[in-house]
């Protein structure tokens, strides 16, 4: 499986069920995370404990690295039980079984989504549908919900759209969105260059500065 440069797989989570590779960023949640290890009978008990009271809004405040690490706790109790059934009987109360499913496909969102998560760039719930499609439909509907500032309900409708065979470029047209198009600041300097280079080459900018993201990335 290819990789980008800081080691993520181009699609899906592999780093260890339960670890706090995001939360336990300074910049994010400091040292207040919290480790659930599918493996320990303790740690397992935990992730039951907190899954139960995730699935009741009981624990702390409803903050991103709050609801990450609900999800790390589903992902670790479906991991250390074997299956969503399972973890939910193991959960018991109001953790269900689409409730566990749910929020552990977002603990496998890649890393680069999830830190858009926890900064509180994409909430919590968006997270839960953009998890709902697979491969790099995740990243393209991560990102568009991003720079277009797509709602809650605008990133469902999209995901169910994808879901039911459409591309994500005409799930996002259907709800008037143009896949690609992002806004920039650039250097005046730059800025100059771009469009002097662009109308001397009969070129768009934007094509310009495709080909230069290309070689960089």
């Amino acid at each position: 499986m290819s990789r980008d440069p800081d080691g993520e797989p181009p699609a899906d989570r592999e780093s260890p069920v339960g670890e706090p590779v995001i939360r336990r960023d300074p910049r994010v949640a400091g040292d207040s995370a919290v480790q659930f290890d599918p493996d320990d009978p303790e740690s397992l008990a935990d992730a039951a404990d907190t899954v139960r009271r995730f699935a009741t809004n009981t624990v702390g405040s409803e903050d991103n690295v709050y609801m990450l690490r609900g999800a790390a706790a589903c992902a670790a109790l479906v991991r250390g039980t074997g299956s969503y059934k399972a973890a939910a009987e193991r959960a018991d109360g109001e953790a269900t079984i689409s409730f566990i499913r749910k929020w552990a496909r977002v603990h496998d969102l890649p890393r680069s989504i999830r830190r858009h998560v926890a900064l509180g760039e994409i909430a919590p719930t968006a997270a839960k549908h953009i998890a709902r499609v697979s491969g790099e439909s995740r990243y393209l509907l991560a990102w568009a919900a991003l720079d277009h500032d797509l709602t809650v309900r605008e990133v469902r409708s999209i995901a169910s759209r994808v879901n039911g065979g459409a591309t994500v470029e005409d799930a996002l047209a259907a709800e008037g969105i143009d896949l690609g198009v992002l806004s920039v600041s650039i250097p005046p300097d730059t800025y100059r260059e771009l469009r002097r280079h662009a109308a001397l080459e009969e070129v768009d900018p934007g094509d310009i500065v495709a080909e230069a993201l290309e070689e960089y990335l």
